[in-house]
């Protein structure tokens, strides 16, 4: 049987597109980061359930009126009260806003479905409840923290750099009055070509002496989760902080401004003006139709390579993979390629890129590379400056993961458009490819391959970040 080989710069090209039309179209899918149900339960069909269901119910509605903040207490009359509320990030759109919430509804009732005390923290909002009123009261637990892996140079500089910003943008933000968006953000430029962006955020009920509090144990906790590490945060139900070298939030000057909340009588509106969205909309559709036009006419000399290659080598060879050199990509048989093109891929199997012998041929550099931490060295030197280097990895290392020696450790098309479309979703290590037989040296350093993104410490590959560790604390 002859094995089916993809040309590399096709497959990359393919799932940078899918990456960006994915992007395009998916970009406000809320992003689940956690959540922790507490060990007290309540019995179905309950007075507290009946609460639970009402107040649920009201928090979802109430996120359709493009509320922010909203804080509200069930059954206040019965001997079983829940208050419970949800605060989306000041940055958001109230569309996704309403997202958010309302994916926080679902998801908190499957997986808290039993549980009197529950809270869940989306990128885009939070949402919790308990038996208990806690409005206007500082909770510091549960806690978790979430880091980038990727370490950073100059590091007691910018330790110094970091506690200033934060210490700044939380001053500002605790300083919004009782009902007020409690938000703040702030770039601060570390060199020429870099920038540390900050984020910070209490629910609006706080005091500004609590929201401050708050915000100071949380920063005060970055240096034991993150310390030395290009992004983290940390994460209480009153409050956040996180901080990164790339922007993760939307700048606009109406940042600040107050948000509505269930107390106001005129609900927030959309600051987004509609010069701002066409302003964005126009040049990522722009990009997305360059880019596909620039794929079909590569896929088209590719296509025409081929064949003049498949002439050539069906004289020295009779050993040749079926090729439709007239139909369209869209069919499995039609992404195969004939051995010529294979050769000249590989520069007629040029033992500059042989790695060992395998039970089916020569094995190519790709896992070795890295094993190795040398990932990039795949890339045409020439491209260097073109792409984003943890984009790069994260396809190199999809592509790493698709090749998988056990086809139950390959991750599924929804895994990797998952896995594409958010900066917080856990690529697990790469295991050894099928056929790679050298022999593994066990005293090698593990390398881990991460992007730039902020990383959940606790989270599965289903919900969470590029190879991640975790530090979660639960309720006292």
């Amino acid at each position: 049987m002859t094995s089916l080989s993809l040309n590399p710069s096709i497959t990359l090209l393919f799932i940078s597109m899918l990456s960006i039309l994915s992007l395009t179209t998916h970009a406000t899918a809320p992003i689940h980061l956690n959540e922790v149900c507490a060990n007290t339960t309540f019995s179905s069909n309950s007075i507290y359930q009946s609460n639970l269901n009402s107040l649920l119910s009201s928090l979802s509605s109430s996120a359709t009126h493009n509320l922010e903040f909203y804080n509200t207490t069930s059954g206040q009359n019965t001997s079983n009260p829940v208050s419970g509320l949800f605060l989306c990030r000041g940055d958001v759109t109230p569309q996704l806003c309403q997202e958010c919430v309302a994916a926080a509804v679902k998801e908190i009732t499957k997986k808290c479905s039993r549980e009197k005390v529950a809270v869940i923290w989306y990128d885009e909002c939070m949402l919790r409840y308990s038996n208990r009123s806690f409005f206007s009261t500082v909770d510091e637990k549960p806690k978790f923290a979430l880091l980038n892996t990727q370490n950073i140079t100059e590091q007691d500089r910018f330790n110094k750099l970091l506690a200033k910003s934060m210490n700044e943008t939380a001053a500002q933000a605790s300083n919004a009055p009782i009902g007020s968006k409690k938000f703040g953000t702030k770039e601060v430029n570390i060199s020429a070509f870099q920038t540390l962006y900050n984020l910070v955020q209490c629910t609006a009920d706080l005091s500004r002496n609590d929201c401050s509090t708050c915000l100071q144990a949380a920063i005060n906790l970055l240096p034991w989760c993150c310390s030395g590490k290009q992004g983290g945060r940390v994460i209480f139900p009153s409050c956040n902080v996180r901080y990164e070298l790339y922007p993760f939030y939307r700048m606009e000057n109406e940042a600040f401004m107050p948000t509505s909340s269930h107390t106001s009588s005129h609900p927030g509106k959309d600051k987004t003006s509609t010069a701002t969205i066409i302003a964005i909309v126009v040049p990522i559709a722009a990009l997305v139709l360059v880019l596909v036009i620039l794929s079909f006419c590569f896929l088209r000399r590719t296509r025409k390579k081929t064949n003049a290659l498949k002439g050539e080598s069906s004289k020295k060879s009779n050993h040749i993979l079926n090729y439709q050199a007239t139909s369209e990509l869209t069919t499995v048989e039609s992404l195969q390629f004939d051995f010529g093109t294979i050769e000249a891929a590989t520069n007629k199997f040029s033992d500059d890129n042989k790695i060992s012998e395998g039970g089916f041929g020569k094995v190519y550099m790709a896992w070795i590379h890295w094993r190795d931490g040398r990932p990039l060295e795949l890339l045409d030197p020439t491209l260097e400056g073109f792409y984003l280097i943890d984009e790069a990895i994260k396809c190199i290392h999809i592509g790493l993961l698709c090749v998988q020696k056990d086809p139950a450790d390959r991750p599924t098309m929804a895994s990797i458009v998952l896995a594409l479309n958010s900066h917080s979703v856990s690529l697990p290590a790469p295991q050894q490819p099928a056929f790679f037989l050298r022999n593994t040296d066990q005293n090698l350093p593990q390398m881990s391959m991460e992007s730039d993104q902020s990383t959940s410490m606790s989270m599965s590959w289903s919900v969470s970040s590029v190879n991640e560790e975790s530090v979660t604390e639960p309720h006292a």
